[in-house]
């Protein structure tokens, strides 16, 4: 399956802080905020949505396209991504504007705290698909991921069109869309990502209820943090994946996009709904055990190893049969 992946690029600088965000913020005078923490490390990583996910289907061997807008800043990281089997061709280079940037703090029970700077994503609404699958000999699946918000719309516009099947993954542009515009991103995807808070919040934003999401998209999928991720179908019980047990827990970002490259995996091995949630929630527990969204590393028969201990010998030889193919 040729999966084209759009969306943010950015530099990530991920700061720690060892005491609790709530410790210091007062409700009563949250409307006149003005609070710094000191924190203990500053960690400079590659990052973005687009390329987070990209990197992960990269690193499971289906050799995705990234199409999105950076500076000129960008082109070390499109050597570390070319090596991790991502095709960069159809990434424009902005002569004005750097790569974006995320900046993010994380306290001691893994709240976070983050801003974020477009930079040249700004100019993604210039891109069009065609060109990029022309040299790619063409499309059989796009992402749209959390990106300019006028990209979004034109790329789900365009994927409509031209008879693509997308997967609808607003994330952290959610709090910047109005509800006519998350209908146009939601409406008629074969998938829909999002975490719990945003899937509640796209439910209060468009006024649909949860069945009337599942009328208007194949497959919903909600990610429920630590205790794993829900799948829904119209007029099918919803199933329900665990997390595998982390050896450790350095630091959440980048989880999201990991699990989404997991699952888009398993569907490309054609895997069924609930095994490939499985394999997005194995990838994610991998992101969490590493400071950086992209600084993960496994081995397949590693990676085999560890789904069998999460779910199974059975699961798991489906799994090891779809990577042993790559």
């Amino acid at each position: 399956m040729r999966i084209a992946v759009t969306g943010s690029v950015a530099t990530d600088h991920l700061m720690t802080f060892a005491g609790r965000f709530a410790d210091s913020l007062m409700a009563d005078n949250l409307d006149s905020l003005s609070v710094s923490f000191l924190v203990d490390d500053l960690d400079v990583r590659r990052g973005g949505v687009g390329a987070n996910i990209a990197f992960g289907l990269g690193c499971l061997g289906l050799a995705p396209a990234l199409i999105a807008s950076v500076g000129e800043d960008f082109e070390d990281y499109r050597s570390w991504l070319n090596r991790h089997g991502v095709n960069t061709d159809a990434v424009t280079v902005s002569e004005e504007r750097h790569t974006a940037r995320f900046v993010c703090t994380t306290d001691q029970d893994q709240n976070q705290i983050a801003s974020f700077y477009p930079g040249a994503m700004s100019e993604a609404r210039e891109i069009e698909l065609g060109p990029a699958m022309e040299r790619a000999g063409g499309f059989d699946f796009v992402i749209v991921g959390a990106d300019d918000p006028v990209a979004m719309v034109n790329h789900t516009q365009e994927c409509r069109q031209r008879r693509l099947p997308f997967a609808a993954d607003p994330s952290q542009q959610l709090s910047s869309l109005d509800g006519e515009q998350i209908g146009q991103l939601v409406d008629g995807a074969s998938l829909l990502f999002s975490n719990e808070y945003e899937a509640a919040l796209i439910e209060r934003r468009t006024g649909w209820t949860t069945e009337q999401i599942l009328q208007r998209v194949e497959t919903r999928v909600t990610t429920l943090g630590a205790k794993g991720a829900r799948v829904e179908r119209a007029g099918q019980e919803p199933i329900s994946v665990t997390v595998p047990k982390e050896e450790k827990v350095v630091d959440p970002t980048g989880v999201g996009d990991a699990f989404r490259a997991g699952y888009l995996a398993g569907m490309a091995w054609e895997l069924d709904v609930e095994r490939s949630a499985q394999v997005g929630c194995l990838l994610a527990t991998y992101v969490v055990e590493t400071l950086g969204t992209q600084e993960y590393s496994f081995t397949r028969a590693g990676f085999a190893e560890r789904f069998a201990s999460a779910y199974g010998d059975g699961p798991a030889g489906e799994v090891e049969r779809a990577l042993s193919d790559k």
